[in-house]
């Protein structure tokens, strides 16, 4: 098995099209108004995006996105003028991580865990 994509809603898809590139993800379907689709600049797992009414209510989706280079990825965003809720932060279950939201207030995780992500300490033995 194998994770195909993540779907995300948004109340315009066009305006987070600009957003997501912004972040580095590769536009590969644009089919407005309705749906995009990108290409992660690494690994084989797709992103979209497509449109609603209506936004879901309550906390919803968190979107983690991993990079090696989590602090200056998140220093050139800034300087693009991303706003984020909170700043790269070592987090007690060993990931450092950085959060903001997109245009439609979808939770976005910016981190890195390295060899933590699948194998933490606590990680349960499968033998």
């Amino acid at each position: 098995m194998n994770l195909n994509q993540v779907t995300v809603p948004s109340r315009n898809v066009e305006r987070s099209i600009a957003f997501y590139q912004s972040l580095g993800l590769r536009l590969i379907v644009k089919a407005l108004p309705h749906y995009a689709r990108f290409e992660l600049p690494e690994g084989e797992a797709t992103f979209s995006l497509h449109l609603v009414e209506e936004l879901p209510k309550g906390d919803g989706v968190y979107v983690y996105f991993e990079s090696d280079r989590l602090d200056d990825w998140v220093g050139d965003l800034r300087k693009q003028g991303i706003v984020f809720d909170e700043l790269p932060e070592d987090r007690r279950w060993l990931w450092r991580e950085a959060r903001l939201q997109d245009p439609d207030g979808n939770r976005l995780i910016l981190y890195h865990a390295g060899e933590n992500r699948k194998n933490p300490p606590w990680r349960i033995s499968n033998s």
